[in-house]
């Protein structure tokens, strides 16, 4: 069986990690079938620690083809990416093509695959902001309804889908004896929805011990635990609009932030501000972009983060940091109804009161393992298709 998987974005390598640690898992047991897996990288992200230091880090398999895209308007980028990545599966055949997310990689991959009648497994499926003025949304709808696996990393992420009008619907894993039969009639025709825990939650649980060990940024910048708070701004509606970025600036002033304000600038968001001339507060302290290791470390000992991220802010309530997202809306609105996020237009009190005493109970991602149920749920729609084929045959 062949899976190929299509990344292009920092968010989908920490995504992919999991998956391919669960490829490797598969293949140390005398399972007696082999997987080829497949790496696609579009180069959406073409710096190196936007990219390959991921892959160094995470132990990701180089990938097998680089299509160094690069950046562009999001109607070049995904056209460059869906002849592209047409011609790899013309090439490769694979049974399943994979897509993490919500970028221009992951809707070209969608699209290419499925006008090839190739089966694709979307891994964060069902999320929704419902701004139709983000890209991301977009991507993630289209995808969501061209897609034949829908692994929801969430119960909401769910009840979205459900509410757009999928109606096959697994709310948990089904026991390994049931799922071929769950899976035979499954088609792009007839989609599965399941709700698979959030593979970002096992990146964490995995990548956090590894960045406790290697990650020497708090010495390296100088920086005390709790002195200091992290802010992060990629989004294109944040960094291509002069309004945009000074309405951040100035909620950031309203804030009466106490400590330094750590920056790690993104290369679109430098080449903004210095174009858009925008006047940043002495107590922002801009940085190179830095590697994800050094990123958990940031976040994990930040007094609080500001982010337009979803990954994120997400990482933030995995770490009980408190977090302000600096947009209107999120796909994660489970980290705001926790009480350890807030939105930027949100007038409650700063992020460092009134926080909850600990996690939301049930906590809403998983149990850490969304890898393993995803590629278990691969292999069984696999081999339900190829034993549909050997009875047609």
């Amino acid at each position: 069986m062949k899976f190929l998987s299509i990344v292009g974005a920092r968010p989908q390598f920490i995504k992919l990690s999991p998956l391919c640690r669960a490829i490797d898992t598969y293949h140390s047991a005398p399972t007696g079938e082999v997987i080829k897996s497949i790496i696609v990288h579009t180069g959406q992200h073409y710096d190196y620690e936007l990219s390959k230091v991921f892959f160094d880090q995470m132990r990701i398999p180089t990938p097998n083809y680089d299509l160094e895209v690069g950046s562009a308007s999001h109607g070049q980028q995904t056209g460059a990416m869906l002849e592209k990545i047409e011609e790899v599966l013309f090439t490769e055949k694979p049974d399943i093509v994979i897509v993490f997310g919500d970028t221009n990689s992951t809707l070209a991959g969608a699209l290419a695959a499925s006008k090839l009648h190739i089966s694709v497994a979307h891994v964060e499926a069902g999320l929704r902001s419902y701004n139709k003025k983000m890209p991301e949304e977009i991507n993630r709808v289209i995808t969501d309804h061209i897609s034949t696996l829908l692994f929801c990393p969430t119960e909401r992420a769910v009840s979205n889908l459900q509410r757009e009008g999928f109606s096959n619907i697994l709310d948990r894993l089904p026991p390994s004896e049931e799922m071929p039969m769950i899976l035979e009639n499954i088609s792009p025709s007839n989609p599965l929805v399941i709700k698979t825990g959030d593979i970002m939650y096992d990146a964490f649980l995995f990548n956090e011990r590894l960045a406790q060990q290697s990650s020497t940024v708090l010495r390296d910048l100088s920086l005390t635990p709790r002195k200091y708070a992290l802010l992060t701004i990629h989004r294109a509606e944040n960094t291509d609009d002069r309004a945009s970025l000074e309405k951040i600036i100035t909620f950031l002033k309203t804030e009466e932030i106490k400590y330094p304000i750590i920056f790690p600038v993104h290369p679109r968001t430098k080449k903004n501000i210095l174009e858009l001339s925008i006047g940043f507060p002495n107590a922002i302290q801009m940085i190179p972009p830095v590697s994800y290791f050094d990123m958990l470390i940031l976040e994990k000992n930040a007094y609080s983060i500001y982010t337009d991220s979803g990954g994120v802010q997400k990482e933030a309530f995995f770490l009980q940091v408190p977090c302000v997202t600096l947009r209107e809306e999120t796909e994660w609105a489970e980290t705001v109804e926790s009480g350890w996020n807030r939105l930027m237009n949100d007038l409650r009190a700063t992020t460092t009161k009134s926080i909850p005493a600990g996690r939301m109970d049930p906590f809403p991602f998983g149990d850490g393992k969304a890898a393993e149920h995803h590629l278990q749920i691969l292999i069984r729609y696999y081999q339900s298709q190829s034993d549909g084929v050997k009875q047609t045959t």
